[in-house]
Formats: structure tokens, C-alpha cells, sequence
């Protein structure tokens, strides 16, 4: 069985395995939540493996995600992990709003606590931005010595939370928090279908020494299935809604997916091995997060570790897999991307 090694995630210390675990689709999104039994198995079954940077978000279920990996993490197991959540997205009769001011913070992170049913959280995102509030206010500006801003630095200095990250936020973004506290990882959506963050926040990242996890790294499974991922999504799966499942880009995306296909079978892998392993392959600085809710897709998703791809294979691929090959949008119209996450300029923000 092969074993997830381990690497250092960004420049202020964390060391996580190279490869992580998504976990929403567990609990959310993906249609109805799976059997919390099998589930807390999975993690544990991916825990004896190596794989111990586990993600998670409050806003999964909600709430009902951290509480899955609370049961899962009792007794010994939580010593083994990196435990990664999120804040920032709340559910209000039924709209979903960002939040990101200073008063919200220390509340969200005291939620996830007792959810987790743990004494501190090693990463924790702002899971969107909140273009409201300049990004030093939220919440990073709260490490500083600002009497009226402090919740999060006295959480960091309660040693409720090890290390700060930043989800779906723009190469400018970025780069003010960053200039306020050290960002340890920046999470983002990265895949042979999802490139256009390479133009600028990966450079970004890099310049700065920020760690980069990539989540959706098989295209939300369509790296992994195709077509027939699609066919068999369940009532209530968030993906029926996004752009590039529908039926006027997914006839463009299904070439796609066959070239890929094509490459994999030379490659003696499956075809999300081979989008998986392209991931890997970025650099030492990226640590992906496949989602998966079966043990053995688990054990194919490690089985990437082991692909090995030359300079050759990583330009074919991305000849076939260039900025623009994927037809329609991440997600719907007016979603929280860092596409619209910039926020206002610290001079205007009134406390």
C-alpha cells in the first residue's frame, strides 16, 4: 500500500500529507448525506493511509459536516491530523451570505470548535470574501494590536487556531492580507479543466511563499467518469446547476475527457489518476484535496502518487487541457469567486 508522504504547506510551519481528503461531499452539496458509519470509516481508512490534512467547512450541511469529522476524530485519531475548516458563508432563510466582519469571527470559530469537538483548528479559512469589509479588517487586520480588532489574534494567542488561509480570493486580495499577517495556504480550484488561476495567483502565492491547496482536482468528478457522472447525479446535487454540466458545453467537455482518457490508457492509469497525478506534478507547494465518499476511489486517488509524468506528458496534456478548453463558467452567475473578491481600501473602513 502506498503511503502519502508528507510536505510543508507554505512558510510558517505547517507540515501536512501531500495529498488531502475533501470532505463536503460526505455530508453536503453532492446530494444526500452518506451513511455517517461508512463515512467515519472512510476517514479513518484515509488517516491509516497517510492522508491527514482533512477539509472541511461550517458551511457544509451546514454545521453537520464538522460534526461528522468530530465523531470521526475522537479518541486518538485527531493527533494524527491537520484539521482544515472554513468561515465566512451563512445560510439566513435560505439565502447564502458572506460575512466577514471582526464580530462574526470569534463566534465561527467558537462553533466549529465545538462541532469538531476539538481545542484548536490547525487552518482556518475565510471560506469567501466578503466584499464589504476591507481583507485587513477580515480577519487578518484582527492580528494586530487594535484594541477594537483583536478576536483574532487573541483566538491565535488561545491557541484555538494554528494558521490562517484565504479561499477563492484574487491576486490582490492576497497579497494586502498577506502584508498584514502571513497567509499559510490559499485555497483554490485547480484542474486540467480549471487553469485560469495560473495567470496570476499561483504567481502570486509563490512570490509570497504561500502554500497552494487545490480542491475539485478532477473537475468536481468529471475527470474521473465523464458524461456518466453526470447522468447519475441524485436529486439535490449542487452540480445539476453549474454551467459546464449543462447540455450546451457538455458535449465540448466530453472530448475533453476523452483525451484524457486516451492519455491515461497509455499511461497503464485511470483517467482521474492521470488528472490527479497533473496535479501533483505543479510543485511541492500544492497539496490537493479529492473528495470521495467510497474507499476504493480513496485508494485510486492515492494510486496518483505513483504516476509518474514527463516533461513531455505534462505539455500534451496541457496542449489538450489549455486555459480555455473547458466550455461554461465554475459556477452560476453573481456565486463568490475570486473573480468578484476584491474589497474596499483600508482608508475607507470605519470601525
Amino acid at each position: 500500500m502506498v503511503k502519502v508522504p508528507r510536505i510543508k504547506l507554505g512558510s510558517q510551519g505547517l507540515e501536512v500529507s501531500a495529498q488531502g481528503l475533501g470532505c463536503m461531499g460526505m455530508s453536503a452539496v453532492y446530494g444526500p448525506p452518506k451513511p455517517e458509519h461508512d463515512m467515519i470509516n472512510l476517514i479513518h481508512h484515509a488517516i491509516d493511509t497517510g492522508i491527514t490534512l482533512l477539509d472541511t467547512s461550517d458551511a457544509y450541511g451546514p454545521h453537520t459536516n464538522e460534526i461528522l469529522l468530530g465523531k470521526a476524530l475522537k479518541g486518538g485519531e485527531r493527533e494524527k491530523t491537520e484539521l482544515a475548516t472554513k468561515f465566512g458563508i451563512k445560510f439566513e432563510n435560505g439565502n447564502r451570505e458572506v460575512y466577514g466582519d471582526p464580530e462574526y469571527v470569534r463566534a465561527a470559530c467558537e462553533g466549529s470548535l465545538k462541532r469538531l469537538e476539538v481545542d484548536c483548528i490547525d487552518l482556518y479559512y475565510q471560506h469567501r470574501i466578503d466584499t464589504r469589509v476591507p481583507i485587513e479588517i477580515t480577519p487578518l487586520r484582527l492580528f494586530c494590536l487594535l484594541e477594537k480588532m483583536g478576536e483574532m489574534k487573541k483566538l491565535v494567542e488561545e491557541g484555538k487556531i494554528k494558521y490562517i488561509g484565504l479561499s477563492e480570493a484574487s491576486a490582490s486580495t492576497i497579497r494586502r492580507a498577506h502584508a498584514v499577517h502571513p497567509i499559510t495556504a490559499v485555497q483554490l480550484e485547480w484542474s486540467l479543466w480549471s487553469r485560469d488561476v495560473e495567470d496570476e495567483i499561483i504567481p502570486t502565492c509563490r512570490e509570497l511563499g504561500i502554500g497552494i491547496v487545490a480542491y475539485s482536482p478532477l473537475g468536481r468528478g468529471f475527470l474521473s467518469l465523464g458524461p456518466k457522472m453526470v447522468e447519475n447525479l441524485t436529486d439535490g446535487d449542487f452540480r445539476q446547476n453549474l454551467p459546464r454540466f449543462q447540455p450546451e458545453n457538455l458535449e465540448n467537455n466530453k472530448k475533453l475527457y476523452e483525451r484524457v482518457s486516451t492519455i491515461a490508457l497509455k499511461k497503464g492509469c485511470t483517467p482521474s489518476q492521470l488528472a490527479l497525478a497533473w496535479v501533483h506534478h505543479q510543485g511541492n507547494d500544492v497539496v490537493p484535496i479529492p473528495g470521495t465518499t467510497k474507499i476504493e476511489n480513496l485508494q485510486q486517488n492515492i494510486g496518483a502518487l505513483s504516476v509518474k509524468l514527463t516533461p513531455q506528458d505534462m505539455a500534451e496534456l496541457e496542449s489538450i487541457a489549455s486555459a480555455d478548453a473547458a466550455k461554461g463558467d465554475r459556477y452560476m452567475d453573481g456565486f463568490p469567486t475570486y473573480l468578484n473578491s476584491d474589497t474596499p481600501p483600508l482608508s475607507s473602513w470605519k470601525a
